[in-house]
């Protein structure tokens, strides 16, 4: 077992990915099914995302996916990775992890990112534009509001300026509950969250110096708040691990072709399985973005993958790791959950 990985918290984030054969409902119904196998491994919490219009992810309503993967799990924290706060009313946000937190009391997480939707028909459909994610700050501000009381109170300025809406609003059942909020972040929204003192989740692992920066910004920056007194930092990427290295690096083709598709044709597609993959002809451009599609990852045997994301633990400080593997095997992607939990030093946890 390796010390550094043993020290963290180890959690999963799964995105609803469709697979080539299958469809959406399908999809949703595995994320829930896989939130039960994880949570026996013993990992810390488990994610689902935020998605509009895109043929290749099922998972478009994040809290509602929440609802039924807490439903079905007992002991894992269940949230969102997250909701995109750009793209909802910040009370209507707050009504909902106020009904979740209502219903599944201290297991809820409230993940919360500030992109708009993936193109420009998307956005228009949400009644948002790219600008909307510059107003993140002041989103947040009044969405914790919700929570604390002072929904009705001015801007402190932490945001880009303007009022709450007034007095009269309240966010039922989320005023005065207590659901912890984190912000899924690089460069600015690093520092959103130091300012607003909140968690912080960082998805870029496969750029380390980057990755890296941005927490250094986070921590030097970061203001202690009712919702956290020290910074706590969450990296987040892709780990495999399976028996060989060439079996864990066959489990990144599908996500790597998929994103040099989109990369190549404007659409993000469902999962292709390995073998057909394999036989592709790809062009130049496509073969380019598949192998960049390889890289970076962690993905090997255990020893290898112990190896690596210690490294990436010390080098960070982080205090948790989000991992968010898709793969088109979901029987491999359960083997490599299972491995991880190994690696680890995971435990089963005691029943609720």
């Amino acid at each position: 077992m390796s010390s550094p990985i043993a020290s963290v918290r180890l959690s999963v984030l799964d995105r609803s990915r469709i697979r080539e054969g299958h469809d959406g409902p399908s999809a949703l119904r595995e994320t829930v099914r896989l939130a039960q196998e994880v949570e026996a491994f013993g990992y810390h919490r488990f994610w689902v995302s935020e998605h509009h219009g895109v043929p290749g992810v099922a998972g478009s309503a994040p809290t509602v996916l929440a609802a039924a993967v807490a439903a079905a799990t007992s002991t894992i924290r269940v949230g969102t990775g997250g909701v995109m706060l750009p793209n909802h009313q910040p009370l209507v946000v707050a009504e909902q992890f106020g009904v979740l937190e209502s219903l599944y009391p201290g297991r809820v997480d409230m993940g919360l990112g500030r992109s708009v939707g993936f193109t420009d028909g998307v956005r228009r459909a949400l009644g948002r534009d790219r600008k909307d994610a510059d107003g993140f700050a002041e989103q947040l501000d009044e969405l914790l509001g919700y929570f604390d009381g002072s929904g009705g109170r001015p801007s402190d300025g932490s945001g880009t300026g303007g009022h709450r809406p007034g007095p009269q609003v309240h966010a039922r059942p989320a005023e005065g509950l207590r659901v912890p909020p984190y912000v899924l972040a690089t460069g600015e929204g690093a520092s959103i969250a130091a300012r607003a003192g909140l968690p912080l989740v960082i998805g870029d692992m496969r750029h380390r110096e980057r990755m890296l920066s941005a927490i250094d910004l986070y921590r030097s920056g970061f203001r202690p708040s009712m919702w956290a007194q020290q910074p706590y930092v969450i990296v987040s990427g892709t780990v495999v691990v399976a028996r060989t290295e060439q079996e864990a690096r066959r489990l990144l083709g599908p996500e790597a072709w998929s994103a040099a598709y989109s990369r190549t044709q404007g659409s993000f597609p469902p999962l292709a399985a390995p073998e057909r993959i394999e036989s592709m002809t790809m062009t130049a451009r496509e073969r380019s973005h598949y192998e960049a599609g390889l890289e970076g990852h962690i993905a090997g045997t255990g020893a290898q993958v112990a190896d690596v994301l210690s490294a990436v633990i010390r080098d960070s400080a982080a205090d948790e790791v989000l991992v968010t593997t898709s793969t088109y095997d979901r029987e491999a992607l359960l083997d490599s959950f299972r491995r991880l939990a190994r690696v680890a030093g995971l435990s089963a946890p005691a029943r609720a």
